[in-house]
């Protein structure tokens, strides 16, 4: 079984060494890296893609939440910080686990049962974090069944919940993997997989139908590539 990747992001030395400190029990964590400012772990995460961040939220200039609002691909959680004010919102995001300083050992164990509880492994779900207004979120985009053009940003669905993401269609269509998500038209990308059913409307377009009975069209110029891609 493969180690479960971790970086620590926290502006105290200190703070580092105690979480480095309390993982020399657990033989199936392996750090592999540290930073003390959002900058530098931005850097680091990106390449050295973690599966893991021990991150605190309350740093010099940026915090935890603007560090993982900036990335593409968003590891899983555990917040650390010594602020409590801190917690209400961090568990509102769904992060892991949320870790008070000083973090005390037996505190520290349960956090480590529930990762190892999740079965986070390389292979964990790919997901973002949005800060829509004064709400936060992660993401996981295999739940994400549609995405639509608003402005400059984009309107995920996903669950019962709909966010806004500071990003254009075009930029998020660079991005999504073209075997799981397609443009149907100007303004809307579906999760092919969330399709549940696929149909000819009176105009020559092709309408999906959506597993929550949600209908979309396609445009012309997007139901002939459909159709040339074999998919119908």
């Amino acid at each position: 079984m493969k180690k479960i990747r971790v970086i620590i992001v926290d502006d105290e030395r200190a703070a580092r060494d105690e979480i480095k400190r309390l993982l020399d029990d657990y033989l199936d964590f392996e750090i592999i890296g540290e930073a003390k400012n959002v900058d530098d772990a931005k850097i680091l995460i990106e390449q050295q893609h973690p599966d893991l961040l021990f991150l605190d939220i309350q740093m010099p200039e940026k915090s935890g939440f603007d560090l993982l609002e900036s990335l593409d691909q968003v590891p899983q959680v555990v917040f650390t910080t010594a602020y409590d004010n801190y917690a209400v919102k961090a568990f509102e995001v769904s992060a892991l686990d949320y870790l008070m300083k000083p973090i005390r050992e037996e505190r520290f164990a349960k956090a480590i049962e529930q990762i190892q509880s999740k079965q986070i492994t390389p292979a964990a779900e790919q997901q973002i974090f949005v800060k829509d207004g004064q709400q936060y979120h992660f993401v996981i985009w295999s739940k994400v069944y549609l995405i639509e053009s608003m402005d400059n940003y984009a309107r995920l669905f996903f669950d019962d919940k709909k966010v806004f993401l500071k990003s254009s269609l075009n930029q998020l269509e660079k991005k999504l993997d073209d075997a799981v998500f397609f443009r149907i038209n100007r303004a809307q990308i579906v999760n092919l997989k969330f399709v549940q059913k696929i149909s000819a409307a009176s105009n020559g377009r092709i309408k999906i139908t959506l597993k929550n009975a949600e209908v979309v069209e396609m445009s012309e110029r997007q139901s002939a590539k459909f159709k040339a891609l074999k998919r119908l």
